[in-house]
């Protein structure tokens, strides 16, 4: 009797011990951790979190411009199992001046100013993971501008101090952005933070999308999406500025153009015309009032520059003498531009910024922080007072006159009528409206 009670016992234990161990292989079956694979070069995974919520990755974006050079650091949270489109989690920056040309005579003295913004982008990836981000500098119209192989033997110099980094980099990380690539990737930051790219559910058409009017330094930007209408309307020549954009699974047909050498600070230049040299007579200008004047340095060359009174002549304005201020200088502004610009789509909105913001916070059309919309006849408005000898700030700029005018005679030209309404924003969701971020989509492959 006590042996078949023993054999029992035993045989109960079998099956508890049998039963215990198909409990647990189930729910460890159900309660698995994502396996974790190794990240690509140059990506990024820092951490896997409970329910594998896609991997972080960050990139490094120098933005090279005529003016100034600035960092940006992007922060991505990716996961193509459930979206191809990024999520941006984060963006810092950092700028310093002048731009990489000023050092166009000495490279090795830009070091610098690239160390300490270096610097300013290890203190945003942790250190573990600074090996396989991603670092890129791409230079604009300051660069495209420069003679013979002087902006070959900076980049050069960039190169070596990104080697140099704990960042990741190729000597093809670091070269001079095309100014239809920066037009268009202008127009992918704002439309992706906007949501008509990338947007949830899906990527909306880019009939939803806005324009962008970018105003820089040396150079200024038009991209949209056109329409049939227009497309059909472009010359053979013109044709050549359509371009396809291909990201996230979507296409977007874009008309994109970049005039080079037609950005403020280059405009400035051309309407002053030849500086006077050291220690020679003041440069006279129809588009300073004629009560002002002061100094402005630009590429080296220091500008002394007064207003031109009623009945006085000069080199540049032999025959210009008839007209108030505005319009003479309107006159000089127009014989730079002659014609060169192309009229734009006219039902779509435009997102405007660069100079065409900084100037509309000056004639305090706008808040410098929230941005706003300005009409066309703002900037007219504008330059008709401060180009008659109103000061608007104590700050002002002697050439805010000129800076007024050009901008309202460009923007007439691009097809933009007085009451044409654009929205300025210097930052939209947190980021800042630039080329940098739709240029680190398109070079980090997201």
């Amino acid at each position: 009797m006590r042996r078949s009670r023993l054999v029992l016992f035993l045989v109960l234990v079998c099956v508890l011990v049998v039963y215990l161990t198909v409990l647990k292989r189930h729910y460890d079956s159900h309660n698995a951790l994502p396996q974790r694979h190794p990240a690509p070069k140059g990506f990024l995974t820092p951490h896997w979190p409970t329910g594998s919520r896609g991997r972080v990755q960050f990139g490094i974006m120098f933005d090279a411009g005529s003016t100034g050079t600035r960092v940006h650091v992007f922060k991505f949270r990716v996961d193509h199992n459930k979206s191809r489109v990024p999520e941006l989690l984060d963006e810092s920056f950092k700028a310093f001046s002048p731009g990489l040309s000023a050092f166009a005579e000495d490279p090795p003295q830009s070091r610098a100013g690239l160390l300490q913004l270096l610097d300013f982008a290890k203190t945003k990836v942790p250190v573990q993971i600074q090996e396989s981000t991603p670092v890129f500098l791409k230079a604009t119209a300051g660069l495209r501008l420069l003679k013979g192989d002087q902006a070959q033997r900076l980049l050069d110099q960039v190169r070596q101090v990104f080697r140099e980094s704990s960042f990741l980099s190729s000597d093809q990380s670091v070269s001079v952005l095309d100014g239809a690539d920066e037009g268009v990737s202008a127009w992918l930051t704002v439309n992706f933070l906007l949501g008509a790219v990338g947007g949830a559910p899906a990527p909306a058409s880019a009939s939803a999308s806005v324009g962008t009017l970018d105003l820089g330094g040396g150079s200024t930007q038009v991209t949209f999406s056109p329409s049939s209408k227009f497309v059909e309307s472009l010359s053979s020549s013109d044709a050549q500025n359509l371009q396809n954009l291909n990201l996230f699974n979507s296409s977007y047909k874009l008309y994109t153009h970049s005039y080079l050498g037609l950005g403020l600070m280059e405009a400035r230049a051309a309407v002053l015309g030849p500086p006077s040299a050291p220690g020679g007579a003041v440069l006279v200008s129809p588009c300073v009032s004629p009560d002002g004047g002061g100094t402005w340095e630009h590429d080296h060359i220091l500008y002394n520059v007064r207003g031109q009174r009623t009945g006085e002549t000069t080199g540049e304005t032999t025959g210009e003498t008839t007209g108030s201020v505005l319009e003479l200088c309107s006159r000089r502004v127009r014989s730079v531009l002659r014609d060169s610009v192309r009229p734009v789509e006219q039902q779509l909105q435009f997102y405007a910024f660069s100079y065409y913001y900084d100037r509309a916070v000056d004639i305090r059309a706008i808040d410098g922080v929230r941005g706003g919309e300005v009409c066309v006849q703002d900037y007219i408005s504008a330059a008709q007072r401060v180009c008659a000898g109103e000061t608007l700030s104590p700050d002002q700029s002697p050439l805010l006159c000129l800076d007024l005018v050009y901008i309202s005679v460009l923007l007439q030209d691009l097809g933009f009528k007085p009451d044409s309404q654009l929205k300025l924003s210097r930052w939209i969701r947190g980021v800042e409206t630039s080329w940098a971020l739709g240029a680190t989509f398109n070079y980090m492959n997201l």
